[in-house]
Formats: structure tokens, C-alpha cells, sequence
């Protein structure tokens, strides 16, 4: 096991590639506090955050092959994975459940798994960690109606169209608040830099 652990994000994925039962306890114990923190922020409820922990890293086991090697992100994958699966089960457990389409291999692999773009930066763990509390420092500094736009998008995972209706405001108002916000986390997160 000890191996295992000093094994980068992607070596692990790799293995986990490969069936190693000890890659993916590996990677469990590496990313399952993250995982699990942001997963809990958006169920809230403890008991179906581990519950959405557990089913994630089956997904892992099971889907690992969906995943970029050749020029994907772990951390990014990992991280969306994560949290569209907790967004699809709270929107499940909230709504009618004959408005969704029914949980197969196919809507998973469509809605579930990460459809990243090949433009985005590659980030880690240990840099996202190293980076947590300038991003936090950046969040802090927009206004609270652009962090409650942004929250209810991200953790949420709310369109333009439902932000619009929860606010009561108009769809391009929405799409104003969105960019200035996103603009403004840009702006603070460069002038951290500086």
C-alpha cells in the first residue's frame, strides 16, 4: 500500500485502469476528505454524502477508461465527477422521479462523467490544496450577490434559467450578474498574484 501513495494522480488512474484494487484505495484515501467535503456541501446530509462517496469511486472503478491519459486532469476529473453525481441525486431526491431519465450505464456515461475541455489548465491536488485559501480570499471579496450567483451554479447546479427564476429576475440579468462575478473572482485572483 505504501507504494501506492507515491504514485502521482494519473499513475494511480493508470493502475485503477488496469483492475489494482490498491490503486484505487490508494486513490480513495488520497481524494475521499476532498471528495467528501464537497459532496456534503451539496447534499448536506451526512449519511447520503457517504452514500454519494461511495457510489463515486464505484463509478471510478467502473468508468476509469472514460478518462483522458493522455491529456486529462485527475484532480478536474475527480472533482466534477463528484460533484455532478451529487447534483444528480439531490435533484433526484427532490423532484418527481419520472421527470428524470431512467439511472442506466448510458446517462451516466452522458450526465455523470466529466466532459472536459482539452483547453483547460491541468491542476493537482497539492496545487489545489496550496491554492485553497487564495481562491477563498478571492471568493470573500466579491460582493454576496456574486458569491450566491456562483453558488447557486456551482453546488447548486442551477442554469441561467433556473438562477433567473429562483432570483426572480431576468434571464439576462442572470447572465450580467454571472460574467461580472466570474470577472471580478479573475481580477481578485490576479491581483493575489501580484
Amino acid at each position: 500500500m505504501a507504494a501506492n501513495q507515491s504514485y502521482t494522480d494519473l499513475e494511480l488512474l493508470q493502475r485503477v485502469a488496469n483492475y489494482d484494487s490498491k490503486a484505487l484505495e490508494a486513490l480513495y484515501n488520497r481524494y475521499s476528505p476532498l471528495i467528501y467535503t464537497l459532496v456534503k456541501k451539496i447534499v448536506s446530509d451526512p449519511s447520503v454524502a457517504e452514500e454519494v462517496l461511495t457510489d463515486i469511486f464505484v463509478i471510478i472503478w467502473r468508468k476509469v477508461h472514460h478518462f483522458d491519459f493522455t491529456s486529462g486532469s485527475p484532480y478536474t476529473w475527480l472533482i466534477t465527477l463528484a460533484r455532478n453525481k451529487a447534483l444528480d441525486v439531490i435533484k433526484r431526491n427532490g423532484a418527481n422521479p419520472e421527470q428524470f431519465e431512467e439511472y442506466d450505464e448510458q446517462y451516466e456515461d452522458l450526465y455523470i462523467l466529466p466532459q472536459l475541455s482539452q483547453s483547460i489548465d491541468i491542476l493537482d491536488l497539492q496545487t489545489a490544496i496550496g491554492i485553497r485559501e487564495k481562491v477563498e480570499k478571492a471568493l470573500n471579496q466579491l460582493t454576496d450577490a456574486q458569491q450566491y450567483v456562483i453558488y447557486l451554479g456551482y453546488y447548486e447546479g442551477l442554469n441561467e434559467s433556473e438562477i433567473a427564476e429562483r432570483l426572480k429576475i431576468p434571464v439576462q440579468t442572470v447572465k450580467s450578474k454571472l460574467t461580472v462575478a466570474m470577472t471580478n473572482l479573475r481580477d481578485n485572483l490576479i491581483k493575489g498574484d501580484a
